[in-house]
């Protein structure tokens, strides 16, 4: 079967097309073939800077879409030919690819392969960031970073569908927000001097939850952009910033907060509460609640102009490798 995969660390001509075997499922897991395959960020760390990477060559790629191809011993629930998306830690860049079962969802009705692609990070991580870590109540105001991204498009939406009493964004470029502002944003602010806006916007107040995949100063201008009693969630580390680490004198005297996701991790520390969390995020896919659109698609061989596009920091939405023709 073809693959993508690096045998060093560097830019995107590092990915290589190969040929290798084809693989067998074992206990507990299944393969799937492959129909599209999501882009996310952490593609480009692992392929650039090693991050979560095991050995070297390395194939990433961390959400599929296809149908299942064969399902290991002691599966349950999942058959041969089942249209499903899948959540894996690396290895989707590839025709047919390995996933533990209980990371594998069947497709809601009227919910295509395409479309299902975007989902298996995305989705989930933006319902999470809202509802389980920052539990988002009516009439509050949210601040999301990276707002034209896979995961603040999302975000914006599901914020406006619970109520939310102002959706702010934070984007990089003019162009990006104008495709905020299409996805249940009231306001974006372009660049980094957001925190003064936010004060603007809410005559002072501050926000009550921010969403912060940066880290690095773009976390301390959060904080410093939160109300009181106000949540910070931080879901990555995009900066590349050295970890900072927040205590008594920033969070005490307002009774703020801070509390961190990563559904990678919650994949591996506790996958059945992922199952159910996926379940909860899909149905907002398929009930209307949700669109994300796919704003660029290459073919699988084209793997590396995807990761130009998106290490760029011009694309928007979600981008997509097509496996078959």
């Amino acid at each position: 079967m073809r693959a993508v995969e690096f045998h060093e660390y560097g830019t995107p001509d590092v990915l290589k097309l190969v040929q290798v075997e084809t693989p067998e499922p074992g206990p507990g897991r299944v393969t799937v073939d492959a129909a599209y395959v999501g882009v996310n960020f952490a593609d480009l760390k692992a392929r650039a800077e090693g991050y979560r990477v095991q050995s070297l060559p390395f194939r990433p790629g961390l959400e599929v879409s296809g149908r299942i191809r064969a399902v290991g011993d002691g599966v349950q629930g999942l058959r041969p030919g089942q249209e499903v998306a899948a959540l894996v830690g690396g290895g989707a860049y590839a025709e047919v690819v390995v996933a533990d079962a209980v990371t594998v969802f069947p497709l809601p009705e009227g919910l295509d392969l395409r479309t299902a692609a975007t989902l298996p990070t995305v989705v989930p991580t933006a319902y999470a960031l809202l509802h389980e870590v920052g539990r988002l109540r009516a009439g509050e105001s949210v601040l999301v970073q990276g707002a034209a991204g896979g995961i603040g498009t999302v975000a914006g939406q599901l914020a406006r569908a619970a109520g939310a009493g102002a959706v702010y964004g934070v984007v990089s470029s003019a162009a990006k927000a104008e495709h905020a502002l299409e996805h249940g944003y009231d306001e974006v602010f372009v660049g980094d001097a957001f925190a003064d806006d936010v004060r603007r916007a809410t005559d002072g107040k501050g926000v009550d939850l921010v969403l912060d995949p940066v880290g690095g100063d773009t976390l301390r201008r959060g904080l410093d952009a939160l109300a009181v009693f106000g949540r910070l969630v931080s879901f990555g580390n995009a900066s590349g910033a050295e970890p900072w680490h927040v205590g008594q004198p920033e969070l005490y005297a307002q009774g703020r907060s801070v509390g961190g996701f990563s559904i990678l991790g919650l994949a591996q520390s506790a996958p059945e509460e992922l199952r159910a969390l996926a379940e909860r995020a899909l149905r907002t896919v398929s009930d209307g609640t949700v669109s994300l659109p796919v704003t660029a698609e290459f073919p699988l061989a084209d793997a590396a102009e995807a990761h130009r596009l998106m290490g760029g920091r011009t694309s928007t939405g979600k981008l997509l490798l097509r496996v078959t023709d």
